[in-house]
């Protein structure tokens, strides 16, 4: 029973801290209707950013989780680029610039596949001495702190002029752009901005568990998506934009709990990448299905 439990505790302090990327991929999931495969790419960028600065350049941890949010930025930036000024398929574009970070994070952590953190200062372990918590408290808490003041900072901006603009690209491309707004911009924006969630993500995930590695976003766009599923299943009847944008971090925390009690259960963790696929996949059909069976269900013939 108390492996169960610090199990689930280790699920929540990770659904928290990957729930501020899954912030990042609802942006251009949800309002923009695009799955951003840069995701993958920028999540280790953000943690290979963090932890060279912390480890090599002797950084304040602070100040490295910024740098890892600015490197997704720019991730997210070339992808836009790619998607709005040469015209590249949006999912493509990412494709390429998250095979282009493979090779880009192993040249910053100097060709080296993994880099542990074990005796250098983190944000986790500054505020463990601050504090006198435990590894786990201090990690959820400062995952919270930082999730609440990004969708905070969010609801804030998606208020603005130039943030009520992306919302309506998503929405309905043709009529924002009737009205005078350039989309090639919102959409740049958007991905910038999305990019710089994850990273950051990546930074905190890495700073938590003390070590980066080359392939540690590898999935993270089918979590990310799983984890917007889920919320939406257990937060849909919230209609207000502060509550999605908090349903993104609650499924994050949801599916890894999810996933630590179907590993509990004795489920091959090489499995966990089908099962995510499959949640997603699942929540995607269901919805079609139920709208294609409700049209059978009321024709009738006669056209009444």
């Amino acid at each position: 029973m108390n492996g169960l439990m610090i199990s689930l505790q280790d699920a929540v302090v990770q659904g928290v801290l990957w729930g501020i990327m899954v912030l990042g991929v609802y942006i251009t999931y949800k309002l923009l209707d695009i799955a951003d495969l840069t995701v993958d790419g920028s999540f280790a960028l953000g943690g290979c950013v963090c932890a060279i600065m912390v480890l090599v350049f002797k950084m304040d941890p602070w100040v490295a989780l910024l740098l890892a949010g600015m490197a997704g930025m720019v991730a997210g930036a070339i992808t836009g680029l790619l998607h709005t000024v040469f015209e590249i398929p949006a999912i493509l574009a990412g494709i390429l610039t998250q095979i282009g970070l493979w090779s880009i994070n192993l040249r910053i952590m100097s060709g080296k596949s993994n880099i542990p953190l074990l005796k250098t200062d983190t944000i986790v372990s500054k505020f463990i001495d601050f504090t006198g918590a435990n590894k786990q408290a201090a990690s959820l808490i400062i995952g919270v702190g930082i999730a609440v003041i990004m969708i905070v900072l969010l609801y804030c901006f998606f208020g603005t002029e130039i943030g009520s603009a992306m919302r309506a690209t998503g929405n309905n491309e043709a009529m924002v752009r009737a009205l005078g707004v350039n989309t090639n911009w919102t959409k740049l924006l958007a991905l910038t901005i999305s990019n710089g969630l994850v990273g950051i993500s990546g930074g905190l995930v890495c700073q938590s568990q003390k070590y980066a590695d080359i392939g540690m976003g590898t999935g993270a766009i089918v979590i990310g998506l799983a984890a917007i599923v889920i919320g939406e299943v257990l937060m849909g009847k919230l209609r207000s934009f502060g509550s999605k944008l908090t349903s993104a971090v609650v499924g994050s925390v949801i599916y890894f709990v999810i996933r630590a009690v179907v590993l509990r259960m004795g489920m091959n963790a090489n499995d966990m990448k089908l099962l995510s696929a499959a949640i997603v996949a699942v929540a995607l059909c269901v919805p079609v299905v139920l709208r294609k069976w409700r049209l059978k269900a009321a024709y009738t013939e006669g056209g009444e």
